[in-house]
């Protein structure tokens, strides 16, 4: 990266901000979201549920740590940007295996730094969710403000076939108590390494799958994984869960799992005005009163009303901001799923209990 090279980022209602390019030199679209937390900036980039995605990273200072092999949580970046206050081409962390800035450019990846950031974000939570463009080698503003004007909105964008495995794999334990079929819809590594510690033999399967794949593993249970995009634009997905439900074993599903899951039920979904990314997100567990400090990423919620609505639906979680659903369960199955990420990595641990619930289920079943 030439130093100082200059870059622009233009948002869909025109406003412009001035900074210094990161990463590769170049040109990248996608919706424009922020995310609060602190720490965990490469788990957050290498998170497959921000394809699609330019990120604005609050915390001021980005890349002082470097990037670490152990701490991806898939085999590239993701996200389809980087806004940053402070970016550091250096890192002091001994056991950093390289620079963010390397890392940005192996993976294609283009970036801004150098901007307000606060008054950024202030105006995306004023003004909502709404795509961007950023720019280090077209500096004419107008012809970005013209370019991002043909920019997909992510309401009706399915994108879990672009992050999905394209064949089926399986992680095993060294005792196996469990297995599990876990549907890849753009899956995070530390989920499947919290069923691993568990005990459970997973087989990871993609998003094409049918019930007979998934099936033909001969599961004790069915995880659905993350993702990005709407699931509103994932009928198909939505038909495959409802046949898994049907089955009567257990099932665990997280964030786009959690919709899709609800989908399956006859639920809706809704585009947030601003999605929930970060790693300091409070929830209410409805069956115990107590709070959970969680880490979460998206932009679409399983509507409140139909959820209510259900007969055979119990909302067990809640978001204490805004009393959005942040979790549900079927009344007469083994089924539940929660909107945030209780795997969290990097993030509080509150709510991993949440997989040893999926074990519980598994050991009922199993004993019945």
């Amino acid at each position: 990266m030439s130093e100082n090279q200059n870059a622009v980022l233009v948002l869909e209602d025109g406003t412009v901000f001035k900074g210094n390019a990161i990463g590769k030199i170049g040109t990248t679209t996608g919706e424009i979201a922020f995310n609060t937390g602190m720490t965990g900036y490469q788990e957050v980039f290498t998170d497959p549920s921000y394809y699609g995605q330019i990120l604005i990273m609050n915390t001021s200072h980005i890349g002082n740590y470097g990037i670490h092999n152990k701490e991806r949580e898939s085999d590239s970046i993701k996200i389809a940007g980087l806004i940053t206050k402070k970016f550091s081409d250096g890192f002091s962390r001994i056991s950093a295996s390289g620079s963010l800035q390397d890392y940005m450019q192996e993976s294609n990846t283009v970036g801004i730094s150098d901007i307000d950031t606060r008054s950024l974000v202030r105006h995306i939570r004023s003004k909502g969710a709404m795509n961007a463009i950023i720019s280090s080698e077209i500096l004419d503003e107008n012809e970005l403000k013209q370019k991002v004007k043909d920019v997909p909105k992510m309401s009706g964008l399915e994108l879990s076939s672009k992050v999905t495995t394209v064949d089926a794999y399986e992680v095993k334990p060294e005792n196996i108590k469990h297995k599990v079929s876990l549907l890849d819809l753009g899956v995070k590594r530390n989920i499947i390494e919290c069923l691993v510690e568990r005990g459970c033999h997973v087989k990871v399967f993609p998003l094409n799958s049918s019930f007979e794949d998934l099936n033909s593993f001969e599961p004790d249970g069915y995880m659905l994984s993350n993702g990005p995009g709407d699931p509103s634009a994932m009928p198909d997905t939505a038909n495959l869960v409802k046949e898994i439900v049907k089955s009567s074993k257990p099932i665990f599903g997280i964030c786009l799992g959690h919709q899709i899951l609800g989908m399956s039920q006859g639920l809706t979904t809704e585009k947030m005005f601003n999605g929930h990314r970060g790693i300091n997100h409070p929830i209410k567990n409805l069956a115990s009163g107590k709070g959970e400090i969680t880490s979460q990423n998206h932009g679409f919620v399983i509507s409140k009303e139909s959820a209510e609505g259900h007969s055979d639906i119990e909302i067990t979680h809640l978001h204490i901001n805004d009393n959005t659903v942040a979790g549900i369960k079927l009344k007469d199955k083994p089924v539940f799923s929660v909107q945030y990420h209780p795997e969290a990595s990097a993030g509080p641990h509150d709510s991993r209990y949440l997989f040893d619930d999926f074990i519980d289920y598994m050991n009922k079943e199993k004993n019945k």
